[in-house]
């Protein structure tokens, strides 16, 4: 399953904004910048990388859906749509 390129741009520009951010963070903490700074920017990136994730395995979940493969009728595997999630977690 290929997932759709419009998504996948969206997702790799939030990915490249996220490692941006991650390299603030890291000149934050050899600049000596305080604790609470680090930690809410450091809590950006996470958010930032989550989100990516999530819109991942949206796009793909709604190719799944809507583009099954074949003669199949769509399916939806739910313990492994769930495992995905949680490992986002």
């Amino acid at each position: 399953m290929d997932l759709d390129p419009a998504e996948m741009t969206k997702v790799s520009n939030r990915l490249k904004r996220a490692q941006g951010q991650l390299a603030g963070v890291i000149r934050m903490i050899d600049e000596g910048t305080s604790c609470e700074d680090v930690v809410t920017q450091l809590s950006a990136v996470s958010k930032a990388i989550d989100r990516a994730g999530f819109a991942i395995i949206a796009s793909g979940m709604k190719q799944c859906l809507t583009q099954p493969e074949g003669d199949e009728e769509p399916t939806l595997d739910v313990a492994k749509l769930e495992k995905l999630f949680l490992s986002l977690a």
